[in-house]
């Protein structure tokens, strides 16, 4: 049985989640709140593996925490669960770390089987939100190969990360520290103008910066 926590301000929406996700047998909600400010708290000493967080609730906002979630609990699973669905949003929560993006107008059904598939490593997006994803990764690529200045190490480090390797993978096989990794793709997002690992990604696809992965 997974443990949960709901972060969600319309009381409405909070109790039917509950109502909804706490059968004892599948999942059973550790609590629910209206703001995510104490989610660390919530979290320590605690057997929860996925939480459902909204984005616009009062005091921080449900970006910042999931945010905070992953850099203390990067095992625990987040998914957004919001009305919005323009891209700043959407990427930016991406980029932060979230599991999944849920609009609120999802069936409870497959509510349901998101939170069943992101335990199993899926990624359960709704429909419209996967679609704005799929069209920001099929732009037209460029013709003209850019290195935008990387070092033989950035690009290294940038075309393992391309081919969906982690930290601590790019670290074992470039025989560096997870934080010099780290620091590497600071500079590498720097220089590209991006936010994150996704952007990144995309961006080195896109631009021809590194030979796609197979």
């Amino acid at each position: 049985m997974q443990h949960l926590l709901i972060y969600e301000d319309t009381p409405r929406l909070r109790e039917s989640l509950q109502l909804l996700l706490d059968d004892g047998v599948h999942f059973t909600i550790d609590g629910a709140y209206e703001q995510c400010k104490d989610v660390l708290s919530h979290l320590d000493g605690s057997e929860v593996s996925l939480i459902i967080m909204d984005i616009d609730m009062p005091g921080i906002t449900g970006i910042e925490g999931v945010k905070m979630v992953k850099a203390h609990y990067p095992d625990v699973k987040v998914i957004m669960f919001t009305v919005f669905d323009d891209n700043d949003r959407i990427f930016e929560a991406i980029c932060n770390g979230a599991d999944g993006y849920l609009l609120k107008n999802t069936p409870p059904a497959k509510i349901v089987h998101a939170l069943e598939s992101v335990l199993e490593g899926d990624r359960p997006m709704s429909p419209f939100v996967a679609q704005k994803v799929f069209d920001h990764f099929k732009k037209p690529a460029e013709t003209v190969k850019h290195n935008y200045n990387l070092s033989k190490r950035e690009l290294e480090i940038l075309e393992l990360l391309v081919k969906g390797n982690s930290y601590k993978m790019i670290a074992a096989q470039t025989f560096i520290a997870v934080d010099t990794v780290k620091r590497h793709l600071q500079n590498v997002y720097h220089k590209l103008h991006v936010n994150c690992g996704t952007e990144a990604v995309a961006k080195a696809i896109q631009h021809k910066i590194v030979l796609q992965a197979d």
